[in-house]
């Protein structure tokens, strides 16, 4: 039985249920981490019990689906996309942007489905834009990759920031102190390819590589899917 499916004890004289617990939570998150969650943290910050949060929360892992089923309810939009293609692209954005706020959504992206009834509406949503443009396995491959292209450069991105965070130093500040031991590396020309990206390509923020990596793996799901009748979609 899941945490949805189990019903939440009786009201007690202070007020506690699984809603205040996973804002809780979720404050926790944002402030220090997934680290910084346990129920008995939850607890002190409600001034509540610890054995209280377990009559609506059996494991810390049961609170963690609860937090991503909360952030669900912010990456879900208010209006779908008409078009697959701008289905997808709004969630990958929708994603990257609750990521930001909640940076440790990072670190639970990827794993097992969200079965709470925000994750299954964004499921839905998604799925029911690219009904009908092929078969449903098609159908299905087609979100995992797009899924898995945005899970990893969400969290590249947030680690990145926290290495930012760690150090000191802005990617631009690693970058010049780095610097000279790159181009020690490069000047034994051992490493060509890596010298040409390195003097020839362009720097852009981590925006815009989201941005064109999304509509790179957009345009490959194009490719296999098939409207029908048989025009490529």
């Amino acid at each position: 039985m899941t945490v949805w499916d189990r019903p939440e004890p009786p009201t007690q004289p202070v007020p506690l249920d699984r809603e205040r617990i996973v804002a809780a939570a979720v404050a926790l998150a944002d402030e220090g981490g997934l680290e910084a969650v346990s129920l008995r943290k939850v607890a002190a910050r409600l001034d509540a019990g610890p054995m209280r949060l377990y009559r609506h929360i059996a494991t810390k892992e049961e609170l963690f689906d609860l937090m991503v089923d909360e952030v669900h309810a912010e990456i879900r939009p208010e209006e779908q996309p008409g078009d697959w293609r701008g289905a997808l692209r709004v969630l990958a954005q929708r994603t990257r942007q609750a990521a930001l706020r909640h940076e440790w959504l990072a670190d639970l992206l990827g794993g097992r489905p969200a079965l709470g009834p925000n994750g299954l509406a964004v499921t839905e949503a998604t799925l029911a834009a690219l009904d009908g443009l092929a078969d449903v396995d098609t159908v299905l491959r087609a979100v995992e990759t797009v899924s898995a292209y945005f899970t990893g450069a969400i969290r590249r991105e947030i680690a990145n920031l926290r290495a930012e965070r760690a150090t000191g130093l802005s990617e631009h500040d690693w970058q010049r102190a780095s610097g000279p031991h790159v181009m020690s590396m490069l000047a034994t020309g051992r490493f060509p390819a890596l010298a040409k990206a390195v003097y020839d390509g362009t720097d852009v923020d981590a925006e815009a590589s989201f941005a064109t990596g999304l509509e790179w793996v957009l345009d490959a799901v194009a490719a296999k899917l098939t409207l029908p009748g048989g025009d490529s979609a």
